[in-house]
Order: C-alpha cells, then sequence, then structure tokens
C-alpha cells in the first residue's frame, strides 16, 4: 500500500504551537479529517485534521514537541486522500469562496458594528464577525456583562465548535448596555452579541454596516484578525455558573464535547495530563467514581438529602465571632499536616458510622516479661513497648476474625491477605499514621526497632507517601498520657481501629479474693455498615485473652 505523509496544514498566523495530546496511535484506522493531534500556543487550542483516510503506520511526534505548518505528523498506509487533487500531506482543502463567503480566516475578526440601533442615543449594536466555516457555534462564556466598560479588541464571549474554541472580540468601545447572547446559544456571523452605549470604533472612524447573516464579508472590510484562544469550560446546563470562573478547566475541545455528552462539570475533574490538562481518560474515570458512589458532583452534593454523601447536611451556617471585642487574641494557621489530616478525620466521622466497644486487657504477666526483655537486651539499644505487643496481638486477632482486614468497595468486601498496622505517631507538627508493613512476619524486637524508626522519621518531618500508605488495621495509644477510654475515628479505607489508654492497678476478684492487676483499656471502633456489635466484642474479648496470655499467638 502506498505511503501517505500527513503534515501540518495551514494554522493561521502561529509560528510554533506544541503538541499537547495525542489523538491516535500507530494501528489505528483514521478517516480523512479525523482529528490526529492537539496542539496548543499561548493563546490557542486547537485539532489537527488529517488530509487523508489509511491506517498509522508510524507517529512522528510526542508530547511536547514543537510543529509548526509542514511538520509532519504521521504516516499512513493507504490511498483514499480527503480531495483527489490534494498531495499527500498537504493541508485539506479549503471551500471555494461563493458569493458573498470566503474561505475560513485562521482567527475570527473584531465583532461588527450595525448602525446605531434606533432610539438608542448613540448605542452600536455589536455583532459576530466572519469566523470562516463555522456554523451554529456554542456560547460557552460570557466575559463581560451589562453596565461593563469595555475597549476595542476586548474579548465579549467565548465560542466553540468540534474542533477549537475562540473569543469573539468587540470592534468598538463603551458601556454594554445590553447583552443579547446567554449560554449554550447557537451563534453564526451577524448575530447581534451586545448593544454598547457611547461606543466608538477601532480602527475606523465610522462603524461599517453588519453582513445579512448568512453571508460573509468580503476580505476588505475586515480588520485586522486577532489571535484565537481556548478557554476551555463546563458551562453549559446543567452545569451553568452564575458568573466567569478565574481558573477554567483545561481540555481539548474534543474532551469538552465529551464532557458535555456525560454531563460532566470539567471544573471538578482533576487533569493528569501535561501541565494538568484534563485527558478523555481523566473524564472516565471521574464518572467511573460517580456511578460507584465514590465521588459526588457539586449538583448532586447539593440536592442530597440530609446526611447524605457528607454534604446536603442542611445544618446552621458556622458562626461568624469578631473575637477581639472579649479581649486580645493571636491567630497562627493551621499546619499542613492538621489541614490534611483535619479535612480526613471529618469526612470519616460524617461517612462513616462509627459505634466504639470498650474492654480491659489484663497485660500483668506481659508487662512483666517487657521489662524483662529490655533489661536482657539492654546493650542492643532496641527498647520494647507494650504497643509492639499489641501490633503482634492485633495481627492474630485479624487472622481469626478476617473482616477486621478488609475494606469496603461499593457493595463488595476486599479482604487483604497481607497485615499492614497503622500507628498513630504525635509529632510537633500534628499527628500521622505510619505503617509498619508486614507485621504478621516479624518478630517482637524487629516490630519494636521498625516502629522506632518511623516514628523518628515522623518526627523529623521526613515520613514519604510509602510509609504512611497500605495500612489494613490502625492503633491509636495515649498510653503514655492518661485517660481511660476514648472513641478513635476509623482511618478509611480501613473498617476499625484500636484505641489505647494509659494501664493502670486495679483490684480484680479472682475466684476467691481481690488481686492487684494491671488493666489495659481497650476502645475498638468499627464500622457499622459492616461490622456488628457482636463481632466486634468477640475481637476484642479476644485481643484481651491474647494480651494476658501471650502463649496464645502461637495457637
Amino acid at each position: 500500500m502506498a505511503l501517505i505523509e500527513v503534515q501540518v496544514p495551514d494554522i493561521g498566523d502561529f509560528d510554533e504551537v506544541a503538541v499537547i495530546e495525542l489523538l491516535v496511535k500507530p494501528g489505528d484506522t483514521v478517516k480523512a479529517e479525523q482529528s490526529l493531534v492537539t496542539v496548543e500556543s499561548d493563546k490557542a487550542s486547537m485539532e489537527i485534521p488529517s488530509s487523508s483516510a489509511g491506517v498509522v503506520k508510524e507517529l512522528k511526534v510526542k508530547l511536547g514537541d514543537k510543529v509548526k505548518q509542514g511538520s509532519l505528523l504521521v504516516v499512513l498506509e493507504g490511498t483514499t486522500q480527503s480531495s483527489p487533487s490534494a498531495p499527500a500531506g498537504s493541508p485539506p482543502p479549503q471551500p471555494s469562496a461563493g458569493p458573498g463567503q470566503q474561505a475560513k480566516a485562521a482567527a475570527p475578526a473584531p465583532a461588527q458594528l450595525s448602525a446605531p440601533a434606533p432610539g438608542g442615543g448613540g448605542a452600536v449594536e455589536v455583532r459576530v464577525p466572519d469566523i470562516g466555516d463555522f456554523k451554529d457555534v456554542a456560547v460557552i462564556e460570557l466575559l463581560v456583562k451589562p453596565g461593563d466598560t469595555v475597549k476595542p479588541e476586548q474579548s465579549l464571549i467565548t465560542v466553540e465548535s468540534d474542533k477549537a474554541s475562540m473569543e469573539i472580540p468587540s470592534s468598538a468601545g463603551g458601556v454594554v448596555k445590553e447583552l443579547k447572547v446567554k449560554l449554550g446559544d447557537k451563534l453564526n456571523i451577524g448575530d447581534l452579541l451586545v448593544v454598547l452605549e457611547g461606543a466608538a470604533g477601532a480602527g475606523s472612524p465610522s462603524p461599517q454596516p453588519s453582513p445579512p447573516q448568512g453571508e460573509r464579508a468580503s476580505p476588505a472590510a475586515q480588520p485586522a484578525p486577532v489571535a484565537e484562544r481556548t478557554v476551555p469550560t463546563a458551562a453549559l446546563p446543567p452545569h451553568e455558573p452564575a458568573a466567569p470562573t478565574a481558573a477554567l478547566p483545561h481540555a481539548s475541545p474534543s474532551v469538552r464535547k465529551f464532557a458535555r455528552e456525560l454531563g460532566v462539570p470539567l471544573e471538578e475533574v482533576k487533569g493528569t495530563g501535561p501541565k494538568g490538562r484534563i485527558t478523555q481518560d481523566d473524564v472516565q474515570n471521574f464518572t467511573r467514581s460517580v456511578m460507584k458512589g465514590e465521588a459526588q458532583t457539586k449538583a448532586l452534593a447539593a440536592k442530597a438529602p440530609a446526611g447524605g454523601g457528607g454534604a446536603g447536611l442542611d445544618l446552621l451556617p458556622w458562626p461568624k465571632v469578631d473575637f477581639t471585642r472579649f479581649g486580645p487574641v493571636e491567630r497562627k494557621d493551621l499546619s499542613r499536616i492538621k489541614k490534611i489530616s483535619g479535612a480526613n478525620l471529618h469526612r470519616n466521622w460524617v461517612m462513616i458510622p462509627h459505634v466504639t466497644n470498650n474492654d480491659d486487657a489484663d497485660i500483668t504477666e506481659l508487662e512483666a516479661f517487657r521489662v524483662a526483655t529490655n533489661k536482657e537486651n539492654e546493650k542492643s539499644g532496641v527498647k520494647v513497648t507494650m504497643l509492639a505487643f499489641v501490633i503482634k496481638a492485633v495481627v492474630s486477632a485479624l487472622k481469626k476474625f478476617p473482616e477486621f482486614n478488609a475494606s469496603l468497595d461499593g457493595d463488595q468486601l476486599v479482604y487483604k491477605q497481607y497485615f499492614h498496622i497503622g500507628f498513630a505517631a504525635d509529632t510537633p507538627n500534628g499527628l500521622v499514621v505510619p505503617v509498619l508493613k508486614d507485621a504478621d512476619r516479624k518478630g517482637i524486637l524487629q516490630i519494636s526497632q521498625e516502629m522506632g524508626e518511623l516514628a523518628k522519621k515522623a518526627r523529623d518531618g521526613k515520613m514519604g507517601p510509602a510509609d504512611m500508605s497500605g495500612g489494613c488495621f490502625s492503633i491509636s495509644s495515649l498510653g503514655g498520657i492518661g485517660g481511660t477510654h476514648f472513641t478513635p475515628i476509623i482511618n478509611a479505607p480501613e473498617l476499625a481501629i484500636l484505641g489505647l489508654s494509659k494501664s493502670a492497678m486495679k483490684p480484680v476478684w479472682d475466684g476467691k479474693q481481690f488481686v492487684p492487676r494491671l488493666v489495659l483499656p481497650l476502645s475498638l471502633s468499627y464500622d457499622h455498615r459492616v461490622i456488628d456489635g457482636a463481632a466486634a466484642a468477640r475481637f476484642n474479648a479476644y485481643l484481651g485473652a491474647v494480651l494476658a496470655d501471650f502463649r496464645r499467638v502461637l495457637l
């Protein structure tokens, strides 16, 4: 089969533009006029179509490459051209200029002025200029509103076709008296955009009459072209914003069209492409998350019933108080850790139905063994803490009650075959949760050593994401401080968390008499959607039995 080289066609007055998206790959079959790549300058984003049909044999560009007119994009295997007279790799043929029409311009000219509006007292109607061979382009952004003062060449609206988006500038200065379009309207050449008061033409002493709708102005009547630029947005209903946003979503026209077809608000999608660009995969992944209930759009959250999805709780607004009225104050910003952990704790507390089971464990013999172990290993520098024994006991309990070593994923439970235990570490900047990996494969001394190393990294602020991810079950210990029992908050997506309070000597009845025993309070918070009260009570009872007689770990 014949090889066809497809090159960048005439893309207007742009010198070099960057390739920001590859829309085909080797082996793909493409049709004539099918988009191959998306390119972007500092002002515009556009898709480059193929001038031929065929199978992509070789892709000659990669993300980030700079291309210009004549640059080689792809090599196709095929013989079908979009136009029999066009040589391979040449730009797609422009439509011939018919009566009152001209070929597509590189960018829109400033919006045309029409004669003063009747009875307007100097009011001027500004209409859509010749924007090339585009028809029925959608208004995706309103850049001015009634009362705004605009200058000549200032952009009025943003319109978008399937392939490109552009801003329509005004050819006059003045005050916006009336806006004649709204978001979602379809426009063509000659359609009325705004009515200005006190308008002054840009570059010509007298306004030019507007061409009738559907006709093209002659080239001589066009002011100097201005560059188009992409202003991607998802402003069409049902996600219509009240006013233009300051930072609009960064996506190609085809991705924005895809998002509109699915009803996805692009401003809520996180882009994973270069410079945060939103890709089609990002839109699809966002849609899957919403369908699974893992995420909510702002519109859905606003309509949710009280308590639904962690939003729309119908609460009173947070009180606004001027504290300085009552005395001197000092303001300090929350630490980065507190900002992150606070948001996670809030979500977990609102979205997970917590229940806490409280119990006590007799650790008299275990504490004596711990003290003796530390004396024997004094030279090693490894100090064994009670938490190390609790971690080992928790692993034994997780093996006996596997639903505690699971996570809820939609309507399914994910049972983990590994045992990674998180433990809360207090640092000067806030609480972090390092994760001790594969605790089932490690002895008490190794667990104690690794806990010490992780705790030091936490205090020094050197914890990485890998050190805090993958946990199956967490432990929050306040034993060194005090307290009897408390309700620890579950660390999602885990299903339970164990709280340890300060151990104390208590009189315990042994059947004949009260004897002094060292008792450790246990507080087990669990997700009641998955774990019922009886299972939690058995888990805590088993854990207490193991701590009372650590030989049970071997069973």
